[in-house]
């Protein structure tokens, strides 16, 4: 899965992915400028991958918003809704439910079908701020239950949530898009409850940080062990699992090699974000085609969307938000 450079697909970027098709696409603020071009854009790039290719977005709300102002709605960060959630359990609830339903309905409407959220990490104070209030709360009980509402909302919206970044980012103290945070702490029980507490997501993606405790040699998205043992196994997590970019200063080796590291670790996708021409072409030329269990997994996680979706009012939905928390 792969970042594109501009706002349009590039003649050779549509000669490469025609010769060496991506799953899917994810797409940044670099890729999105009004709701017109994004539209004609996903058109663009469905043309060339199929109707079903998966086009995923960072989309949390607060500072991580590929889609914002004033084209689209700004959303609160999941801090604000952990907030009132401490104040009224019911209102935090609902005001995630329904920063889920608006930001997947936007990005529904602009043919964008995964959105990756919830961040289902803890809020720890001692921690890096790279997280901070991207995450709800310090409670795992509390991070579990919101991070729930939110996908609720996307999947109502007919989107497919990503939880993210498992097996949880709270403890690092570094920023794992310039080096490689390591985590000494024995017992990550709490980073992992929220995990499990939604191991029934369609996609979880991975964190680019060394667990000394799960495996003290490979950060989580190289490590069998910690992807195969504690993911699937200890968390329980079925669906489908997608590394974090693998551009990532966390991490080393060119492209084609953390991909392929990525993959046989246990990701069923391989995500490779900067949109590159030359190591998309590297990473394209150097993957396998999807397996078999993760072609099963992303058909189930369409049907799921396809299932939950319902019939909202944006405007409506809006001003009950704005209700729960005023800007």
């Amino acid at each position: 899965m792969l970042g594109i450079a501009g706002t349009a697909v590039a003649a050779g970027e549509a000669a490469l992915f025609r010769a060496h098709p991506p799953v899917g696409i994810a797409l940044f603020r670099r890729n999105v400028e009004t709701p017109e071009q994004l539209r004609a854009l996903i058109a663009a790039l469905r043309d060339l991958l199929g109707p079903e290719a998966p086009i995923l977005v960072d989309q949390e709300g607060g500072r991580v918003a590929r889609l914002s102002p004033p084209q689209w709605r700004g959303h609160p960060p999941a801090a604000a809704i952990g907030h009132l959630h401490g104040r009224d359990a019911a209102a935090g609830l609902r005001a995630a439910w329904l920063t889920g339903a608006l930001i997947g309905g936007e990005c529904a409407a602009a043919g964008i079908d995964v959105v990756a959220a919830p961040v289902l990490d803890l809020r720890l104070a001692e921690a890096h701020e790279v997280i901070g209030d991207r995450a709800y709360a310090a409670d795992p009980q509390t991070v579990a239950a919101l991070g729930r509402a939110m996908a609720a909302g996307l999947l109502a919206a007919g989107v497919q949530p990503v939880g993210k970044h498992v097996p949880g980012h709270g403890r690092a103290r570094a920023d794992s898009h310039r080096t490689l945070p390591v985590v000494d702490a024995d017992d990550l029980s709490d980073d992992m409850l929220p995990f499990a507490a939604n191991a029934d997501l369609p996609w979880m993606m991975t964190a680019h940080i060394t667990y000394r405790s799960l495996d003290p040699s490979r950060p989580a998205t190289l490590s069998p062990r910690v992807l195969g043992g504690v993911v699937r196994g200890g968390i329980g997590f079925g669906g489908l699992l997608v590394s974090d970019d693998l551009a990532m200063q966390a991490l080393d080796g060119p492209p084609a090699a953390r991909a392929l590291g990525a993959l046989a670790a246990g990701c069923d996708l391989a995500l490779y974000c900067p949109g590159d021409e030359a190591g998309n072409a590297a990473v394209l030329r150097a993957c396998p085609p999807l397996s078999g269990a993760a072609t099963a997994r992303l058909a189930a996680g369409r049907a799921l969307a396809a299932a939950r979706r319902q019939g909202l009012d944006a405007a409506s939905l809006a001003a009950e938000r704005a209700r729960l928390l005023p800007a």
